[in-house]
């Protein structure tokens, strides 16, 4: 029987979740569902100064308005805890293993103060780099436990060859060899005592038995120190699943200042969390089928992360905009409306039926910002040009409009049904009455209700949310600008 998948995702807590983070933790959730595996949350919060007050519980909060239920974590115990590192850390578990390194003649004490380091760097393609020279590695045993018993600060570093080479291999990229003259002395355990992100990384996946390893590929050169500490422990390499690096339109790395690099950026900005699930699961990757529109359900079944992609994903913007789109359009109504209700009410604050408003606008716009341009006019009329009352695909003129606008007026001040249906009916019948096509009619109607050229919704359907009162003056503001021009 083959192992039974297990994937993690580890954040740390630094403030909103980046969009890279988000669709590692998809992966990773979907690597191990595809399968019916575990998926498990680690908090990686050793790095203590960049530690954010609050940012465990945005971790929280977007893992579940996500649907990327873990299996195991810190408040699901399934005996591979704790999952939080400094809580892993007081209980000296990576020390211990550390220590194991150095009997093994795998790491080793380093006593060297921040001068001595400081006249350790090295000019590598034009960047200046650290490179350590092992000096502590051929201190003696007494040398070593002088320094410890005199309380010395140090660190423990990992001993890497100098010469040779190092393979290791990705499921994406394939099989990476990289010199060993390359690979530095990383520190394992810093001098305050925590372990580096790295080697907490490797201890804390082995001991809770992670089969796959997803993660940006900003760590691909950082991965043959990662197998050189499995070999010197003797453990078993997982896999390793490496995404592509995620850049904007004008192919930089995302970064905060662009404005939508986390979660919480697009929500704030509009978007619903099922298009940006969706949206993020093809940052890299795509289906054979090349369906773009997937509900969660539908990617864990479909999700192959074989056919992940090599190539720096782009992050269209404006792709995301349709996505969005299409998930408002097949929203449920209800819904629909609770989302959409604020921004109306932001946009609108006469008496007017905002259920009837979001129903237009719903399958118009992208994201709920649109609404503010879409429905403004129902508060007040805009200044408007008259050249917009001429249409030539509807045949009329500045002149066929003044017409029709005075020869209905009438009709409509006398009518008191302002139900679509029985305005339609009325424009409708004068219309046939007219011998002229629909729009001849309705065009004028519309843009003197709306001062607009696009409007969520036709002119009867417009008048019937304004009320008699508002479309009557509408209209009669319409024929004044027609006389005077």
């Amino acid at each position: 029987m083959s192992q039974k998948i297990r994937t993690r995702f580890a954040p740390s807590p630094t403030g909103r979740m980046h969009v890279g983070n988000l669709r590692t933790a998809l992966y990773a959730y979907l690597i191990a569902k595809h399968e019916g595996g575990d998926f498990i949350l680690r908090i990686e919060d050793t790095d203590q100064e960049r530690y954010v007050e609050g940012a465990v519980d945005i971790i929280y909060r977007t893992l579940d308005k996500t649907g990327l239920v873990h299996d195991e974590g810190p408040d699901k115990d399934g005996g591979a805890g704790p999952y939080v590192q400094s809580e892993r850390q007081s209980q000296g578990i990576y020390l211990q293993y550390a220590r194991q390194l150095i009997d093994k003649g795998q790491a080793y004490y380093c006593f060297c103060d921040k001068d001595r380091l400081a006249t350790l760097t090295q000019t590598v393609a034009g960047k200046e780099i650290n490179v350590y020279d092992k000096h502590c590695l051929h201190l003696s045993r007494e040398e070593v436990e002088a320094n410890l018993a005199a309380g010395k600060p140090y660190v423990i570093r990992q001993n890497n060859p100098t010469e040779g080479t190092t393979t290791f291999h990705d499921d994406i990229y394939g099989d990476i060899t990289v010199d060993n003259s390359e690979l530095d002395d990383m520190i394992l355990i810093k001098s305050d005592g925590y372990p580096t992100y790295n080697f907490a990384n490797v201890v804390d996946d082995h001991l809770m038995g992670i089969t796959h390893v997803v993660r940006g590929n900003e760590y691909l050169s950082s991965s043959p120190k990662y197998n050189r500490l499995y070999e010197a422990f003797g453990w078993e390499v997982p896999e390793y699943v490496h995404c592509p690096l995620i850049t904007d339109e004008n192919h930089q790395k995302l970064s905060k200042r662009c404005g939508h690099s986390s979660y919480e950026d697009l929500i704030e900005q509009g978007f619903v969390t099922e298009a940006v699930v969706n949206f993020v699961a093809l940052l890299g990757w795509s289906p054979e089928d090349n369906t773009e529109i997937f509900t969660l359900e539908e990617l864990t079944r479909k999700f192959d992360y074989h056919h992940l992609s090599k190539s720096p994903a782009v992050f269209d913007y404006t792709k995301l905009r349709w996505m969005n789109g299409e998930y408002l359009k097949a929203m449920d109504f209800e819904r629909f409306y609770e989302m959409a209700e604020p921004y109306l009410k932001e946009a609108l604050t006469g008496e007017l039926d905002l259920k009837k408003i979001a129903a237009m606008v719903k399958t118009r716009i992208e994201i709920f910002p649109d609404i503010r341009e879409m429905v403004d006019f129902f508060e007040e009329l805009p200044e408007y040009d008259v050249t917009m009352y001429t249409h030539k695909k509807m045949k009329t003129s500045q002149e066929s409009s003044l017409e029709v606008l005075q020869e209905i007026l009438p009709l409509l001040e006398e009518q008191t049904d302002y139900s679509n249906d029985a305005l339609y009916q009325t424009l409708s019948a004068y219309v046939e009455r007219k011998g002229c096509k629909n729009g001849y009619v309705m065009w004028p109607v519309r843009t003197a209700v709306s001062g607009k050229q696009m409007t969520p919704a036709g002119a009867t359907e417009i008048m019937e949310v304004l009320g008699k009162e508002e479309s009557l003056r509408r209209i009669r503001k319409g024929i004044e600008k027609l006389q005077s021009v």
